[in-house]
């Protein structure tokens, strides 16, 4: 082979590892920038407290969306997400976006249920607009409380459905898919017990269960679960992980925690930030694009 042919040869070579170079899968380690080609199912955190701007680059390495609460957290007063959803977008982060839900306690009547339920939800409405979501989007109501829920509480609940529907948003629950035994052969779990309340209510259902199994543990993997493996056919997310580890749920967890108990992103040396870990099965689940949404 004379010299012209051989450097001809080469750069084809070259050329062609270029191309495969290119299109080289991106994982979700924590050296890897994700890629919402590269995934059938999608790893997302979700934190009470703003991480800060600085953690964002980090968390992006592991992390298609965030969650974003409208309202305060369960146990603080305020929300201290208000005012990022654009920089969180700039970053290229979907979004998880939250309302607090009143505890069963404060609805005992069904009067009350109805009116609060109409007062939650246009207030999730309004600083859904404030902070900027289109409408369409979907807010998910954050329901704390596990088993079978009291009729006036179900009112709430689908009251609130009902209202973030006629507000122009979409209506989606975070609430238990661990199954709870009632006894005499019956058992239940909180997802499907508001299903079964729906009626006409489209809800996206993003579930909770860290019991290992169906859980993996405090794990971020290449190639995600589906959010079906909850235990929740129907579910739209999968909160697999929190932070602290519920000792009573995830006891027989692969030892994959911290050993404070807490679950750590990848990359995070310095344990700054104690999340709970999601999959989904889009990169964007508040998105009124979003896969199940009608």
């Amino acid at each position: 082979m004379n010299s012209a042919i051989r450097i001809f040869s080469v750069a084809l070579v070259l050329a062609a590892i270029a191309i495969v170079a290119g299109h080289t899968v991106v994982g979700h380690s924590a050296d890897r920038q994700t890629t919402a080609d590269s995934a059938s199912f999608f790893l997302g955190f979700d934190l009470n407290a703003y991480p800060g701007d600085d953690a964002l680059p980090l968390l992006k390495k592991t992390f298609f969306f965030s969650s974003y609460w409208l309202s305060a957290p369960p146990g603080e007063k305020s929300s201290s997400w208000t005012g990022k959803r654009k920089l969180l977008e700039q970053q290229g982060f979907g979004f998880l976006v939250l309302f607090n839900a009143r505890e069963s306690r404060e609805v005992k009547s069904m009067q009350a249920a109805r009116t609060k339920g109409v007062l939650d939800a246009q207030r999730a409405a309004k600083l859904a607009a404030q902070e900027g979501f289109p409408a369409g989007t979907i807010i998910f109501l954050d329901v704390e409380e596990g088993g079978r829920l009291p009729a006036p509480y179900q009112a709430y609940l689908q009251t609130w459905f009902e209202t973030v529907a006629a507000s122009g948003f979409r209506s989606g629950v975070y609430c238990s898919g661990i199954t709870v035994d009632e006894g005499h052969d019956v058992k239940i779990t909180t997802a499907q017990d508001i299903q079964s309340h729906a009626g006409s209510n489209k809800i996206v259902f993003w579930v909770y269960n860290d019991s290992c199994p169906p859980s993996p543990g405090c794990t971020f993997p290449k190639a995600p679960p589906s959010p079906s493996l909850s235990g929740t056919d129907f579910a739209a997310i999968w909160q697999y992980a929190q932070s602290p580890m519920r000792k009573q749920f995830a006891v027989h967890c692969p030892a994959n925690y911290a050993q404070d108990g807490n679950c750590y992103a990848p990359g995070d040396q310095a344990h700054k930030w104690y999340l709970d870990a999601n999959v989904a099965s889009t990169p964007d689940p508040s998105s009124a694009k979003q896969r199940g949404a009608k």
